[in-house]
């Protein structure tokens, strides 16, 4: 894939993504988060790529302790406020990575990466390798991505990978992984513009089962 497109430094990227708005996001959870996690018991989650919080902080309220990691400081102190409003602020670290560099330590019950997608520098494969190093044994790790580029964006120059290429590419399709669940879903939304769309969803959820 070229990426000769693409900004070098993830950090500058998305800090100027954030801060130039009041808020990016909608505060509300992803959707396909819910419906894996209400099945779950609660334990230690890892979101990645965390925005400004708001999947941490529902993690959170239904009792897992999380640790939440963004490239931007302006997205994690929205998360921080966030979780804070809530009276959710031990619940949830609020860490600054650059995933291309640094991880945060321990093992998780789950990791969460939710439309991990980046105009910007993202060795993606490596970090969702990396991730899944750290999901303990019996845990979960669930990717959400776009399948296509939404009808609003500017460009569409994003390779989005499909579900078997993400697999492959992150090393994921092993005996050490259980498939719980691997399918494309379709959902309405709400375009910056108030246009309604749908989208569809690229969804893998997997159980370590082994080493």
């Amino acid at each position: 894939m070229d990426n000769s497109h693409e900004p070098e430094d993830a950090a500058q990227f998305w800090e100027h993504r954030y801060s130039s708005s009041v808020r990016a996001w909608s505060g509300r959870v992803n959707a396909r988060l819910p419906e894996v996690a209400a099945e779950l018991p609660a334990g230690r989650a890892l979101d990645l790529g965390c925005g400004e919080g708001a999947d941490a902080v529902w993690l959170a309220e239904q009792g897992w302790q999380v640790v939440a990691v963004d490239v931007s400081a302006t997205a994690l102190q929205r998360g921080r406020e966030a979780a804070s409003a809530r009276n959710l602020q031990d619940r949830v670290d609020f860490q600054r990575h650059d995933l291309n560099e640094t991880f945060p330590h321990g093992t998780f019950d789950l990791v969460s990466a939710q439309y991990l997608h980046s105009p910007a520098r993202l060795d993606r494969a490596t970090v969702l390798r990396r991730a899944a190093e750290d999901v303990a044994p019996g845990g979960v790790l669930v990717i959400v991505d776009h399948a296509v580029a939404p009808p609003w964006a500017k460009q569409h120059l994003h390779h989005f990978p499909g579900i078997d290429e993400v697999l492959a590419s992150s090393q994921l399709d092993s005996p050490n992984w259980t498939r719980v669940r691997t399918d494309s879903v379709e959902r309405e939304t709400v375009g910056p513009d108030g246009q309604p769309a749908t989208l569809t969803d690229n969804v893998i959820v997997l159980r370590r089962t082994g080493a």
